[in-house]
């Protein structure tokens, strides 16, 4: 109790001491804390300098404002808030070249746009996860099916054979195998193009794949078309029922095979010289086992070469030829020429 007495007091004898210094001028706080003990509480420190330190009302300094534009008026008091008008206006306003309205660009330096991958496309990502699932899924349901095809397809049939039947879920996945083929060959042409022929086009990348398997899908359609034509023409209806069956069978094939080399394009970076060899050697395949299906279901006879050679010209080698024109075509016409 005795301490804090006289820590009281020795406070009070500090203030006193300090008034009496420093009355001939305006004190500042520093000078308060200073004359006070080093052990003073914060609660010492503000009673000692609210007792000799009051508010006074601010005088705003009444000398004109000098910095100003040469040639202009002087400025005004802070308190007018008042601004005046070449605050408000620039230099160049009056100038016929000053445009407040138009953007004055980006602040900072302009990175390099990020390109176009299918990696970071997430529409056709899922798009191939899709054909993926779907497509282990119905296989998983179709292997009696699928090997009953294969038997078939390396056997002669003869005239009098029985048909495969075919059930509608069969049917159906013949047909989405199918499209999905149509997808995957307009997948690899787009990579094809973006490689060896321009990055940039007047519409947008969905369009453009978009469009690749409208065409496709469309040259195989004729091609079942033209096949149907003339086997109505010249062969009976048992073996048409053969060769469409078996037709539908190698495009859905085609498609399982050209799948992988789709994601290495997509995902793992693959070289498209080793992509267009590969996809080159599934096409060559699939035609030289298109040949050897047609010639076994019409042409089983050996003096029938010549007919064999018109008959895959014809229907074969023709509308692929007319496929690779259609495409090159669309694709000058929609690329962006700098």
């Amino acid at each position: 109790m005795q301490q804090v007495n006289d820590s009281i007091l020795t406070t009070e004898g500090a203030q006193q001491e300090l008034h009496n210094q420093h009355a001939s001028h305006e004190l500042q706080p520093w000078e308060v804390l200073r004359w006070l003990p080093k052990n003073a509480t914060p609660a010492q420190q503000d009673s000692a300098i609210r007792a000799h330190i009051q508010p006074k009302e601010i005088h705003w300094s009444q000398q004109p404002d000098t910095l100003h534009l040469p040639g202009q008026d002087p400025g005004v008091s802070l308190k007018d808030f008042s601004l005046p008008q070449y605050y408000k206006e620039s230099f160049f306003s009056k100038q016929p070249w000053f445009h407040p309205e138009l953007n004055g660009g980006r602040q900072g330096v302009a990175g390099d746009p990020i390109p176009y991958t299918i990696a970071s496309d997430n529409l056709i990502t899922s798009l191939l996860l899709f054909c993926f699932i779907l497509s282990t899924l119905t296989f998983s349901r179709t292997q009696r099916f699928i090997s009953r095809q294969l038997k078939a397809f390396f056997y002669s049939p003869r005239s009098h054979s029985a048909d495969l039947t075919e059930t509608g879920n069969e049917l159906r996945f013949q047909m989405f195998m199918g499209l999905q083929t149509c997808l995957l060959f307009a997948l690899i042409y787009f990579f094809y193009i973006r490689t060896y022929v321009t990055s940039t086009f007047t519409i947008e990348q969905y369009e453009i794949i978009g469009i690749f398997t409208g065409v496709i899908a469309t040259y195989f359609l004729i091609k079942a078309i033209a096949y149907e034509s003339v086997g109505w023409v010249f062969f009976d209806r048992k073996k048409n029922e053969q060769w469409m069956k078996s037709y539908l069978f190698l495009m859905g094939t085609e498609g399982v095979l050209l799948f992988p080399l789709v994601m290495l394009l997509a995902y793992f970076n693959l070289s498209m010289k080793a992509a267009v060899f590969y996809a080159l050697s599934v096409v060559v395949i699939f035609k030289i086992l298109t040949l050897y299906r047609s010639s076994a279901i019409f042409f089983n006879r050996k003096a029938a070469i010549v007919q064999i050679f018109l008959y895959f010209c014809t229907l074969e080698l023709m509308p692929l030829m007319a496929l690779w024109g259609v495409l090159t075509l669309i694709v000058n016409n929609l690329k962006i020429i700098f």
